[in-house]
């Protein structure tokens, strides 16, 4: 790996087009390395999580919304659409737009944290709707998709977009771009375009991520694929984009984040060398934030010794408090000062975002289910919600510095609990990663990548169906471009919600 400087050049000291970040990117993009053989593996892995993920919020709202909206923009030899049949495609940055949304909804694929984090799983809808479209190969795609990771997670590793309100996007536009470019085989001039033009159009602001956290969380990252899509179209048919986007005096570093005098180090692949960041990424058991993924693993083991010291009675917990990182303290912690967060009316996208919720649930209930543990019912029940507003969090600077420690194998996201009863005992217990994580007790492999997919599809797709889906996705190294239509999956077992009849759109 070498790593960059990048800070801004006023116009006076414009930067030779290829010292600039965005021309890095882009020939890292287009550096035609082979792809390890564990890198293709755990891409398969993650084309799965996203499938599963996807079905299981097909009749939510958001979903049901893009699926409509690409439904309206049909193409012969475009890109397949989660839930519909393989034989029905569309216009690719439609289908990149609705997939997206269907893999985000839930909050249940992949996760990297850094100096800032990311869904890196989210890079995946466009890259593959771009490729169905112009006729990819299973190799191409997984080209495409290991660039994607690679942008992504190695901007998150150097670049803090969350500590000026930028939301995520802001990083992924570049990446999706790179990835889209890598999978079609684009010239590095031709990327460097499109990412460009990708990142200038995708830096919202974190609103989309305070107070009543609207659907629009959803439909972030699709959006964003949808405009990478369009990016790289205007790019391959010559235009250009705002530059050096980076760089700039009036640029993204500039502007939206540390300010003129900012420098950041950002590692990023030498020529010919492979590209493995996504192996640094890991997936989520439950469906939640993934900072809350080990504490909710803490609360299954601590809650059944307080059901033994207590009898079952949760109203003899007299507080518990959980330190953590600055990270899970601020954003889903009571460090946010948010008091949607302890509302037992809040919509699920926000109880998602607040480990006082979820800790209090998950020891209740010794399990976590990406439906019934956020159900109004569930969220508003009188016991539950006097032992979650028991719970506050701390910040340990420890856990901060193990947060963003380099070293992968000390990198940790959990914290360390102290459960106060009522008749003086005190119970303590720690967690560095969520069992699942690459270090963890149980880490995800192939069959329980096909477990999730199976669990969350099930009475959505047909035991056919699945098997199908199944079957090809492990193929696809080897998958011909006429056979890339097959990672789509048809919701053959319900009948798919429509768009609401009272509230039409435009299309």
């Amino acid at each position: 790996m070498k790593t960059h400087s990048v800070r801004v050049h006023p116009e006076k000291d414009r930067l030779a087009r290829a010292d600039q970040f965005a021309w890095k990117i882009a020939a890292v993009a287009a550096d035609p390395v082979a792809i390890d053989d564990d890198v293709t593996e755990m891409i398969v892995n993650r084309i799965i999580d996203n499938a599963s993920v996807a079905l299981a919020s097909a009749n939510r709202g958001p979903v049901v919304t893009a699926r409509a909206q690409a439904a309206a923009h049909p193409r012969d030899g475009g890109a397949t659409v989660f839930g519909l049949g393989n034989d029905q495609r569309f216009s690719a940055e439609w289908a990149a737009w609705a997939n997206g949304t269907a893999v985000r909804e839930l909050d249940f694929h992949d996760t990297f944290l850094a100096a800032d984090y990311c869904h890196p799983g989210d890079n995946i809808p466009p890259i593959l709707a771009v490729a169905q479209q112009c006729g990819r190969s299973g190799a191409d795609l997984i080209r495409g998709i290991a660039a994607g990771y690679e942008i992504q997670i190695n901007l998150v590793r150097a670049i803090c977009i969350h500590k000026h309100k930028i939301d995520q996007p802001a990083h992924l536009g570049p990446s999706q771009a790179a990835g889209i470019g890598a999978a079609l085989g684009l010239a590095p001039e031709v990327i460097y375009q499109a990412v460009q033009q990708a990142l200038h159009v995708n830096t919202p602001t974190r609103q989309s991520r305070k107070g009543e956290i609207s659907s629009w969380k959803a439909f972030a990252p699709a959006h964003c694929g949808k405009m990478a899509v369009e990016s790289v179209d205007r790019a391959m048919r010559g235009e250009g984009a705002p530059t050096p986007i980076y760089e700039g005096e009036d640029g993204f570093i500039a502007r939206l984040l540390d300010g003129p005098d900012a420098e950041y180090h950002v590692p990023l692949p030498e020529s010919g060398e492979v590209k493995r960041a996504i192996m640094l990424s890991y997936t989520k058991e439950h469906s939640a934030e993934y900072q809350a993924q080990a504490l909710i693993d803490l609360a299954f083991s601590l809650g059944r010794t307080i059901e033994e010291k207590t009898g079952g009675d949760w109203d003899q917990v007299e507080e518990i408090v959980i330190y953590a990182s600055h990270h899970t303290h601020n954003v889903i912690g009571t460090g946010a000062d948010d008091p949607q967060k302890m509302d037992p009316t809040a919509n699920r996208e926000t109880l998602d975002h607040s480990i006082m919720y979820m800790f209090a649930v998950a020891l209740q209930d010794g399990k976590w289910h990406h439906v019934d543990s956020y159900l109004p019912e569930r969220a508003s029940r009188p016991d539950t919600v006097r032992l979650w507003h028991k719970v506050r969090t701390l910040e340990d600077p420890e856990w901060t510095r193990r947060y963003h420690s380099p070293d992968h194998t000390e990198k940790a996201f959990g914290g360390h609990v102290t459960v106060r009863l009522k008749s003086g005992d005190t119970l303590e217990d720690g967690l560095a990663v969520a069992n699942a994580h690459s270090f963890g007790a149980r880490p995800f492999a192939r069959a329980d990548y096909i477990g999730k997919f199976t669990t969350l599809t099930d009475g959505i797709v047909s035991p056919r169906e699945s098997e199908r889906f199944l079957s090809a996705v492990q193929e696809l190294p080897d998958l011909p471009p006429a056979r890339l239509g097959e990672l789509g999956v048809a919701a053959n077992g319900i009948a798919l919600m429509g768009g609401d009849p009272e509230k039409p759109g435009i299309f």
